[in-house]
């Protein structure tokens, strides 16, 4: 039985699935939000969370323990320096996961996995295009790319129009 048993594995060692975590914990760092799968998203929060904690804390000794698990200086000093602050007033839940849907090629559940405090950027899904109706401009602007594609022809058939 797996009593008390938290870690989630992901299918990896030990080393794989650390340098995975670190890794995601940086980018979430970095880009403020990453896009996932809930599993993985899972795995990440606790990590992110305790890494806020660490810099909370602020100490030298804090630093060094981020610097071993994430192994990226300029996360870390951004961790300490933006991110820490940030967070202050608040005990914990600094991350959210948002659930997406499905992953189109296999159907595993993707999230988001953001900071709760972040700052509004432009990082948002890029809207679908509809289709079916065309704006005016739209279909004239199609229309005289065509045409001019059509006016152009190959060098090789110039040759047997003129033999």
């Amino acid at each position: 039985m797996r009593h008390q048993k938290k870690t989630i594995k992901l299918g990896r060692t030990a080393e794989h699935r650390k340098a995975l975590l670190a890794n995601q914990v940086c980018s979430l760092i970095e880009h403020q939000r990453i896009r996932t799968t809930l599993a993985k998203a899972k795995a990440v929060r606790p990590l992110a969370e305790k890494m806020v904690t660490l810099g909370k804390k602020g100490s030298l000794h804090a630093r060094r323990t981020a610097l071993a698990v994430l192994r990226q200086k300029n996360a870390v000093k951004k961790l300490f320096d933006d991110i820490a602050p940030r967070t202050a007033a608040r005990n914990g839940g600094y991350t959210r996961i948002i659930k997406l849907g499905q992953r189109r090629s296999d159907a595993a559940p993707i999230a988001f996995l953001e900071w709760v405090d972040a700052p509004q950027t432009s990082h948002e899904e890029p809207a679908a295009k509809e289709k079916g109706k065309k704006s005016k401009g739209a279909k004239a602007e199609a229309e005289t790319k065509s045409s001019k594609k059509a006016r152009k022809s190959p060098p090789n058939e110039k040759k047997t129009a003129e033999e």
